[in-house]
C-alpha cells in the first residue's frame, strides 16, 4: 500500500520569525528610549506628566484609591503604569510611564506582521512572498519615527495602537473560521475601549458586522464563517463591559453618566471656554469635508515631511486597497473573502472616529502647514499608520507573484515602494518628528516655569504640607521629587458630593488653609490663588514666564 503523505502542522503564532521580529522591535523600542531619555526629552508633553501623575495618586495621595483616576481620561494606561510608579527614581525621570507605552510598541510590531501573514496565507504554511510582505509591513510600522519617539513616553498611542492592530489580528482569525479568537479579540476591544474612545467606535463596528455576519448565515446566504450564538453572545458582553463599566463608574463616583463628554474637563467644555475668550472655534468645527482634511493632513504629517512623498503615501494607500479588493485567490475561500479582506478594513475606522470628533465633538486638530499654522494634537494622524503600512503589503505581495513580468521589473517596483518609505521617514528624522515638535512647541514655557517653581520647592523644609491645584503644574512636585501625598489638592475629595463637598479635605483647606497646610502653591485665577487672596498670605516668591500665568508661593502658617 501506498504511504500516506503527511499534512505539515500549521505554522505556529509564535514560530523563529516572529520571535526574531519580537527581539528586534525590543531592541529599537529600547535604543530609542535611551535616546530621548538623555535628550530630556521623554516628559516634553504636558499629558505625560499628567498621567504619570494620576497613575503616581493612585497610591500616593492623602485619600490614596482608584478614585484618584478621575473622568475624561480612560484607566487603563494609568493602571498599567501604576507597578512602575512605585520607585520614587522611576516617578521623577518618566521611566515608569514609558514601560507600557515601549511594551505595547513590540506587540504592535508582532501584530501588524501576524495580520498581515494571517491575512496572504491564512492557516497554511505561508510562502515566501506572504512572508516578505508580512514583514514589510511590520518594518514600516515599526520604523516610523513618530511612533518610536511616542513610544518612548507616558502617552497612550503606542497601548491603543497595539490592542487595535491584535483586535483586527484576532477578528480575522476568527472570520477565517476560528470562532474561538472572538473571545480574544472581544479583550482587546476590552482593552481599546479602557484606553482611547476611539476603540468604542471600533467595537460598535466590529460588534455590529459579527451581528450581520451570523444574520445573513442564518438566512442562507453563502457565507462558510460559522460563530456559534455562545461565542457571539459571549463576544459582545465581554466588548461591551468595559464601556458599561466606565458609565457605571462615571454615575456612581460624579453622580453624571456622561462626565467626561460634558463635564467641567471634556474636550467640549474646554472648546466652550476657548470660545468664550474670544477664539471662533478650531478648523473643521462643524464641517464634516474640512475636518477629514485635516485628520489625513495629520496622517501625512506622521509619515513624511515632504509635500510630494506624502502625497505618494495617499497614491499607495489607494493601490494597496485596490490589491487588497480585486487580488486573485490561489487558495480557497468563502465567496465573501471575509477572512482575507474584511477585518483589514477596519484599519480605516480612525478616519471616520476622527472627522465627527472633529466635526462635533469638540475635538481640535492643527498642522503646521495649514491654518492656525501651528502644532495641536498632531499625533491623532498615528492612528492611520496600521492602515498605510497594511496597504504597502499587497503591493508588495502582488509583484512578487506577479511570475508573467519581468523580473527585474518586479525588483525594481519592490525596491521603489521601499524607496518611498525610507524617503519618507529620512525627511522626518531629518526635519524632526512632529509629534516631538508638538510637544516642544506646546510646553516650551510651561516646562521653564515648572522647572524654576521646582527649585524653589525644594528649598521648603521636607515635611511640609502644600495647598495646590495639581491639574496646572503637578510637574514641578514630580521634578522636586516632593511626595504628592505631601500636598492637599482637588483629588482630595468626595465627587459623588454635589455641587461640592463641603466636608472634603480640599474644601476644608481652601476655607481655612492655615488649620491645614504650611504653604499654598497658586496660579493665578485658580482656587487656591482666590483663597491665599482673602486670606492676605504672605508671597515667597512669584514665578514670571512668557506664556504661562504668574505662581505664587505663600506662607501658610
Amino acid at each position: 500500500m501506498p504511504k500516506r503523505t503527511k499534512t505539515p502542522p500549521p505554522k505556529s503564532p509564535w514560530d523563529s520569525e516572529v520571535r526574531l521580529l519580537l527581539w528586534l522591535a525590543t531592541c529599537a523600542s529600547v535604543l530609542s528610549f535611551l535616546f530621548y531619555f538623555q535628550r530630556a526629552e521623554v516628559l516634553l508633553y504636558g499629558d505625560a506628566i499628567a498621567h504619570i501623575n494620576i497613575a503616581r495618586r493612585v497610591f500616593d495621595s492623602k485619600t490614596p484609591g482608584l478614585l484618584q483616576l478621575g473622568t475624561v481620561w480612560l484607566p487603563l494606561p494609568h493602571l498599567l503604569m501604576v507597578p512602575f510608579l512605585l520607585s520614587k527614581e522611576m516617578w521623577q525621570r518618566g521611566v515608569g510611564g514609558s514601560i507600557p507605552s515601549m511594551a505595547a510598541y513590540v506587540l504592535g510590531v508582532v501584530g501588524m506582521f501576524r495580520l498581515i501573514r494571517g491575512t496572504l496565507a491564512g492557516d497554511a504554511e505561508p510562502k515566501a512572498a506572504a512572508r516578505i510582505a508580512a514583514w514589510a509591513a511590520a518594518l514600516v510600522y515599526a520604523a516610523n519615527p513618530n511612533l518610536i519617539y511616542m513610544q518612548s513616553t507616558a502617552m497612550g498611542e503606542a497601548i491603543y495602537l497595539a490592542l487595535f492592530i491584535w483586535a483586527v489580528v484576532y477578528f480575522g482569525e476568527a472570520m477565517r473560521g476560528n470562532w474561538k479568537a472572538l473571545t480574544k479579540c472581544g479583550l482587546c476591544l476590552a482593552g481599546a475601549c479602557l484606553t482611547r474612545y476611539d476603540g468604542w467606535f471600533l467595537t460598535i463596528a466590529m460588534a455590529g458586522t459579527v451581528v450581520i455576519v451570523h444574520l445573513l448565515r442564518a438566512r442562507g446566504a453563502p457565507i462558510e464563517t460559522r460563530i456559534p450564538w455562545p461565542a457571539l453572545a459571549r463576544f459582545i458582553l465581554i466588548a461591551a463591559a468595559a464601556p458599561l463599566l466606565w458609565f457605571a463608574y462615571n454615575g456612581i463616583v460624579y453622580r453624571n453618566p456622561l462626565e467626561f463628554e460634558n463635564g467641567p474637563y471634556s474636550a467640549k467644555a474646554i472648546e466652550r471656554r476657548t470660545q468664550t475668550a474670544g477664539n471662533m472655534g478650531h478648523p473643521g468645527s462643524g464641517n464634516l469635508v474640512l475636518a477629514a482634511q485635516y485628520f489625513l493632513k495629520s496622517s501625512e504629517d506622521n509619515l513624511a515631511e515632504n509635500p510630494w512623498l506624502q502625497r505618494a503615501w495617499i497614491l499607495l494607500a489607494l493601490a494597496g486597497i485596490a490589491a487588497i479588493m480585486l487580488r486573485r485567490q490561489v487558495e480557497q475561500e468563502s465567496p465573501l473573502t471575509l477572512g482575507n479582506r474584511l477585518p483589514l478594513l477596519f484599519l480605516l475606522i480612525p478616519l471616520p472616529f476622527y472627522t465627527l470628533s472633529v466635526a462635533y465633538g469638540g475635538v481640535p486638530i492643527f498642522v503646521p502647514t495649514w491654518w492656525p499654522f501651528s502644532h495641536y494634537n498632531v499625533r491623532y494622524g498615528l492612528q492611520l499608520l496600521p492602515a498605510f503600512a497594511v496597504a504597502v503589503a499587497p503591493l508588495v505581495h502582488v509583484t512578487i507573484e506577479a511570475n508573467d513580468w519581468n523580473r527585474r521589473l518586479r525588483v525594481a517596483i519592490v525596491a521603489l515602494l521601499f524607496a518611498i518609505v525610507i524617503a519618507s521617514y529620512a525627511s522626518v528624522c531629518s526635519a524632526g518628528p512632529v509629534t516631538l515638535k508638538e510637544a516642544q512647541v506646546n510646553m516650551r514655557s510651561r516646562t521653564e516655569l515648572e522647572k524654576q517653581l521646582a527649585s524653589w520647592l525644594q528649598k521648603l523644609p521636607a515635611d511640609s504640607t502644600l495647598l495646590m491645584y495639581l491639574g496646572d503644574h503637578v510637574g514641578a512636585m514630580q521634578q522636586a521629587g516632593i511626595p504628592l501625598a505631601h500636598t492637599i489638592n482637588e483629588g482630595n475629595h468626595r465627587t459623588w458630593k454635589q455641587p461640592v463637598d463641603r466636608e472634603g479635605l480640599w474644601e476644608r483647606a481652601l476655607a481655612d488653609p492655615s488649620q491645614y497646610t504650611d504653604y499654598a502653591v497658586a496660579s493665578e485665577g485658580d482656587a487656591v490663588w482666590q483663597a491665599a487672596q482673602s486670606r492676605h498670605l504672605p508671597a515667597l516668591v512669584v514665578i514670571h514666564t512668557s506664556g504661562q500665568a504668574p505662581v505664587t508661593v505663600y506662607r501658610v502658617r
